[in-house]
């Protein structure tokens, strides 16, 4: 079950072949890969006219990128709205209670987390999307490399923050 008012879920394998599907159709028709971080170099782009923002692969793929961007926010918004309410809330749960910071603190937090997933994406050269779904498909070695960082890092981390978090 899923927690969002109690929807049962689409079977895994469905999700799967969608996303596969969608992977092969984009290479087909557009000569593109499936990834969300260059989406956000994409929006980047719109502001900042530096010259890693102007390369052909980046400013290339706007016609697509950036409304598949948007039909993500939207698509989240409108399943959200669709399934019973949508009602956004602060509660972090164990974060709460372990640290405790407060809106401001939360914020902050999140800034410093998402600063460190941008420099990771970078690093690693794309991101877990990038990577783990097109790159691997691909049997491409930096991304199965990457993949594999990817999910030790997340095994080590959980482990940590709930070990730590007393939970």
């Amino acid at each position: 079950m899923l927690i969002l008012h109690h929807i049962e879920p689409y079977h895994w394998w469905v999700a799967g072949l969608a996303i596969g599907v969608i992977t092969l159709l984009l290479l087909w028709v557009t000569n593109q890969r499936l990834g969300i971080s260059t989406g956000f170099e994409n929006l980047c782009g719109l502001v900042v006219k530096a010259p890693y923002f102007r390369r052909s692969e980046i400013a290339g793929s706007n016609g697509w990128r950036l409304p598949f961007l948007g039909g993500l926010v939207l698509g989240g918004f409108l399943s959200a709205a669709l399934s019973g309410g949508w009602s956004p809330f602060w509660d972090l749960g164990m974060f709460d209670s372990v640290i405790g910071w407060g809106p401001g603190g939360k914020l902050a937090w999140m800034f410093g987390g998402g600063l460190l997933i941008g420099f990771g994406t970078r690093m690693a050269g794309g991101c877990t999307s990038g990577h783990g779904i097109f790159g691997i498909s691909n049997l491409e070695r930096a991304s199965l490399e990457s993949t594999l960082c990817f999910m030790a890092a997340g095994i080590v981390t959980s482990n940590l923050v709930y070990r730590l978090g007393g939970i």
